[in-house]
């Protein structure tokens, strides 16, 4: 089998259920060798930064988490297209999967962002535009699972929820390039930028590998979460079948 059918085979909810069941004890070992690897490298292995001090080893959580704030929207977009276009199962079933991930890595970004503004800034917040457009991302978040719980069939959900995820969209490139077209109280990208990162090797390098060992977490979180809501959509269905299938009570003989 050629790695292009191989991929396209995991289209079939089934097939991609069972290969999700395969790799998840694969991602969690290497989730756990990569988290330890990352935590030496950060608490022990780090230098203190001459301007933050030990405030900088927040960073080794804040940044990882903001990415993938990111990340997890970029992808509901994509699974939301995948929803629209071509209607297929498992693009919204990715997509459900990610919210509940990308909000909670949301939350953590804004929650380590204020432990360190606070120290560096002197503040908790400020209404700047990474943080505001970041703020918003958490909401849209938030909408997006009231949405589908509110909505009980699952196909006006998927639909509903692709349509707004799209919407809230435009809010991705916002984030990422507020720094630049704002001139506000965050610092300007240091990493991901025009030529080289501006950060220092010694702190680079345990930043990118907290950064993959952050995302092998999301990657073994987002397949439980696909392979779980998968066999939820399957006992509903057997569940409606067996409900379609069973004998209807017998109505009462009109009286004589």
């Amino acid at each position: 089998m050629s790695l292009l059918s191989a991929v396209t085979s995991l289209a079939n909810p089934s097939r991609f259920a069972a290969f999700a069941e395969r790799l998840t004890p694969w991602l969690i070992g290497a989730t756990a060798v990569v988290f330890a690897v990352a935590l030496y490298l950060a608490l022990v292995v780090a230098p203190a930064d001459y301007q933050q001090g030990e405030t900088v080893r927040i960073m080794f959580i804040h940044v990882p988490s903001a990415w993938l704030a990111m990340f997890a929207y970029t992808l509901m977009a994509i699974a939301s297209l995948g929803v629209l276009i071509w209607r297929h199962p498992i693009a919204d079933v990715s997509a459900k999967a990610a919210a509940p991930l990308g909000a909670a890595f949301t939350f953590l970004a804004l929650a380590t962002g204020s432990l360190w503004g606070k120290p560096m800034w002197g503040t908790w917040w400020v209404w700047d535009a990474r943080l505001t457009s970041f703020l918003i991302l958490f909401i849209m978040y938030l909408g997006l699972m009231a949405l589908r719980a509110a909505i009980e069939e699952p196909s006006r959900a998927a639909k509903a929820c692709a349509i707004l995820t799209l919407v809230g969209s435009v809010n991705i490139p916002i984030i990422k390039f507020s720094v630049d077209w704002w001139n506000t109280l965050h610092q300007p990208a240091s990493v991901i930028r025009a030529g080289k990162p501006t950060m220092d090797p010694s702190i680079l390098w345990p930043l990118l590998i907290a950064a993959v060992a952050f995302t092998l977490l999301f990657t073994t979180l987002h397949l439980v979460g696909m392979r779980t809501e998968l066999l939820r959509r399957r006992v509903r269905t057997l569940r409606l079948t067996a409900a379609a299938s069973a004998p209807t009570a017998l109505a009462p003989e009109p009286a004589a």
